[in-house]
């Protein structure tokens, strides 16, 4: 499957939205108004309002959240640092040997040290 990116957001061509709708709907997934996304797109801010009317239409949206919103819940775009968080964790799955990796010991001598300082601490209130 084809994919655009448009950012930090990746989209689906080939789904429900034509590809410039769907560039379109990106921009407006990374917060952009309609004179940026046009001036990102290369074209007339009309004929930005136009795609993302057709986006909004196609999607069964009334504002352009919900079509974001939508289009997350259909899978048709995703953040990219969710993309990169899987690949992370993916990393961490497959290769388990990774000298940097260094697991965290429960601190059991600050636990203790606590535990005799709340101790005296008693005795002296009771004292």
């Amino acid at each position: 499957m084809e994919t655009i990116t448009c950012g930090s957001w990746i989209g689906q061509l080939g789904k429900a939205l034509a590809p410039r709708e769907l560039e379109a709907l990106l921009w407006v997934a990374q917060g952009l108004t309609t004179k940026e996304i046009a001036r990102q797109m290369a074209v007339s801010p009309g004929t930005v309002a136009n795609r993302i009317e057709a986006a909004l239409f196609k999607l069964e949206a009334g504002r352009r959240i919900e079509a974001v919103t939508k289009a997350m819940r259909q899978q048709l775009i995703s953040p990219l640092c969710i993309a990169l968080a899987c690949l992370i964790a993916m990393h961490a799955v497959i290769n388990d040997s990774d000298p940097m990796r260094r697991d965290r010991r429960a601190p059991e001598r600050r636990t203790a040290q606590v535990r005799i300082v709340r101790k005296a601490e008693a005795f002296e209130l009771h004292a």
